[in-house]
């Protein structure tokens, strides 16, 4: 998203930035640590406020407030992190355009193969870590601990399912599918079976899917979480 108000927009871009870095914070912080008027401050976060870039929330803690109305915190929203988000995006993009058009096709594939490699650097050292998780379990925290917010489902009959609530580069994945190509082989290399991908986010999906077969075991599926990643197994009903 863009931050609206010119002449203003690269002060309200230091406000949004502020956020984001220290966390939610109050005008008076704000200001503070910006160095502007806290009248200035607030103009910025109405229209912060307007735009759904960020939200007015109460304090945590009302410890060191004393006597008075505690101030509200201003918080990010997830439409004021996809500005950043989509900056980066902007970039990554660029620079793939830029591997494409002076390396070809086997560069952006290298490069992607590349990116995927902590799949591989870190599942036997997670399956070592983990010996209560299967297979598909491990790629589950490997995966959240990088961002995807990975869980496990487990499909009658079938196998089990990989899915990813997240992806970090959805955005770029749309025009380079290469990256999600790289993912998949990865994943099945690691597992040391063919899975088939079934929908993916960069291409409008809710969430990437892939289906791993033939890992289900007789075992009662676990309902817990396995790890602190919050990793988990559920069991398909329909």
């Amino acid at each position: 998203m863009e931050f609206t108000g010119a002449p203003d927009h690269p002060t309200r871009q230091r406000v949004v930035r502020s956020i984001l870095d220290n966390g939610p914070s109050t005008a008076a912080a704000l200001a503070e640590r910006l160095q502007l008027t806290p009248a200035a401050v607030r103009r910025h976060l109405d229209q912060l406020l307007d735009d759904g870039a960020v939200e007015a929330r109460e304090p945590r803690s009302l410890a060191a407030r004393g006597r008075g109305r505690p101030a509200k915190v201003f918080a990010l929203t997830e439409t004021g992190r996809d500005g950043f988000d989509q900056q980066y995006d902007d970039l990554a993009a660029q620079a793939l355009r830029f591997v494409a058009e002076t390396g070809g096709d086997t560069a952006v594939r290298e490069f992607a193969t590349r990116r995927v490699a902590f799949i591989e650097e870190r599942f036997d050292g997670v399956m070592a870590e983990h010996p209560e998780l299967s297979p598909a379990e491990v790629l589950a925290t490997v995966f959240t601990d990088e961002g995807y917010a990975a869980s496990v489902r487990e499909l009658p009959v079938v196998g089990e399912q990989l899915c990813q609530q997240h992806c970090p580069v959805s955005h770029v994945a749309h025009e380079f599918p290469q990256l999600c190509e790289a993912e998949t082989e990865a994943i099945s290399r690691v597992l040391g079976r063919h899975v088939q991908r079934l929908a993916t986010i960069a291409h409008g999906d809710g969430v990437c899917t892939t289906c791993i077969p033939g890992t289900t075991t007789t075992s009662t599926p676990r309902s817990t979480t396995p790890t602190s990643t919050a990793t988990t197994k559920e069991q398909v009903t329909s």
